[in-house]
Parts: C-alpha cells; structure tokens; sequence
C-alpha cells in the first residue's frame, strides 16, 4: 500500500478486473464542441504524446469495442474536427477496467432539435493508472495537467484519485460501497452522466481543483480564496484567462477513515466552494445503496 492512497484490485466472479485505484483528469466547458474542437484537439494530443498512443488499443463504435489501427485514429481525429456531438472513449482493453482510459461528450447548444439543456457541459476525462504517477513523481503528473489545462476554455476541472470501476453492475457496487466510505479522498463518477447535469458547478474538492469562470469570479477571485483556505499544504496559484487551480498537498491523497486520516484540507475547501458544489440527486446505479450513497456524497460536509 503507498502511504498515500491504497493498492485496489478487485475482480468479479468471472475474472474481469472491476475495480481499481486511479488517477482521474477532467475538464468542463459550457461551450458548443464546435468553439473548441482545436482546443480539445490539442489536448488529446497532448496526452497521447505523454502515456504513448499504444497505451490505447480499443475505440467505442457504434454498437462495440473496436480495435484501433491507422485508420481508426484518422477517422477519430477527423470525427473530434468535425462531428457536432462527437462521442470519444478509449480504452487500453475493454475487458473490465485496467489501466489508461480517455473520453471526451462533446455537445453542441444551437442544435436546432432543441436539446439544450440547462446544465450540459462538453466534458473531456483522462485516467492514468496510479503506477504512472508513481514512476514519474506528482510534479510531473501536475505539469501534465496544466499542460491539458491549458488550450481548454474549462468553467472547472478536477484531478484526484478515483475508484476506477464497471459502474452499474451489482458486483461491483457492493464491494465499491464496502470502500468509498474508507477512503474519502476517492471519487466515483459517471463522465458521460455529468456532462449532462454538472453545468458551471464544481464536481468538488480534488488534489487539483480548477476553478474558470464564473465561479471563480463568485468566489472572490484568488485572492480571496488564498485568505479562506488556511491549511498549510494548500495553495492557489491564478492561471491565465482569469482561472486558477488550488492545490491540496504534494500528493493526492485516498484518506483512511479507519485510521482517522479524515483529510481536513479538503473539507476546508468543500466548506468554502459551499453553493457552488454539484450535488446529485442520487447513486450512480439503482445497485448501490442509498444510504451509504449519502453519507458518500456528504462526506467532507
């Protein structure tokens, strides 16, 4: 176990992995997928010169996994350009979860169907697995992303620890509901389901929290936080096109509630992001329990 978070690797009765820990990074931009198409363009390529484009093998088509090759990244490069809702998940393996994994739900506002709705937001989520980040130390893993960061027009963006896991399923939400309470500083959720309910909210207190407009204009600016957080390990540090990030420490942490290790900094800047938190309306799959789903989602309350 790594001092800062645990080692999970749990595996369903037929032997798919289902859960494990990881690194999660996303970004969330109330913006039409054709303002930021470039953007986004940049910062898949980004990422894929970082991890290696053979950490991905497997592409969502239409109706299944797909094996990519030369013609599939074309086509998935002119699909992000052009394609006004574009829908991108890859996988290094679609067996279960394992370890690199990349999704972007682009939306577009000015559809003529009339599919605006009112807390949609184009979201893009990166997730590395936890050896990444330890061969390569936090800062660089930090520099990454700020350097994804960086082309996106983002209202928020999260990067922490998270439970990578087959959602929706009942084996894995019962040994998922025995750990998320463990481990505070673990996040669960949905990409594609958040980009539809999120809007200009924060997902919540993270390792790095990235603030844009307007909640960071609502929340005093930088300033003002740097005079509200006073947890010795936390940092704001404005970033350019008036945004900022907030830093928790040198390292994410899982927390440990059985060892008392509640994670004080991170209830510090759930208290002071206070209105402006998403908080859902209920478990991510009608398997998991409801209320062991609330304590979880009031847990740095």
């Amino acid at each position: 176990m790594n001092e800062h978070y645990p080692r999970i690797r749990l595996y369903a009765s037929h032997g798919a992995p289902i859960i494990r820990e990881s690194l999660s990074i996303c970004f969330y931009m109330r913006r039409s997928h054709h303002e930021i198409a470039h953007a986004v363009q940049r910062s898949l390529d980004t990422f894929l010169r970082a991890v290696g484009p053979e950490a991905f093998a497997w592409y969502a088509g239409q109706d299944d996994w797909l094996m990519l090759d030369a013609n599939s990244w074309d086509y998935l490069r002119q699909k992000v350009l052009e394609d006004p809702w574009p829908s991108l998940e890859l996988v290094d393996d679609p067996a279960g979860v394992h370890e690199f994994a990349l999704e972007y739900y682009g939306k577009w506002f000015e559809d003529p169907r009339g599919l605006d709705e009112p807390n949609m937001v184009s979201a893009i989520g990166f997730w590395l697995p936890t050896e990444y980040l330890e061969a390569r130390g936090p800062e660089a893993v930090r520099a990454l992303t700020l350097e994804l960061a960086d082309a996106l027009p983002f209202c928020s963006g999260h990067v922490g620890l998270s439970f990578y896991a087959m959602l929706g399923y009942r084996e894995t939400e019962e040994k998922l509901s025995q750990l998320c309470l463990r481990y505070p500083g673990m996040d669960v959720f949905l990409l594609r389901s958040l980009s539809w309910k999120l809007g200009t909210r924060m997902k919540g207190p993270s390792w790095l929290t990235f603030l844009g407009q307007p909640v960071l204009a609502e929340l005093g600016g930088v300033e003002t936080l740097r005079a509200q957080l006073s947890s010795p390990s936390t940092t704001v540090e404005p970033l350019p096109g008036d945004r900022a990030v907030i830093s928790l420490g040198p390292w994410p942490e899982a927390g440990d509630t059985d060892s008392g290790r509640n994670l004080p900094e991170y209830r510090e800047l759930a208290r002071v992001l206070g209105p402006h938190l998403y908080r859902p309306s209920g478990p991510w799959s009608p398997y998991f329990p409801e209320d062991v789903w609330q304590r979880w989602a009031h847990r740095f309350d």
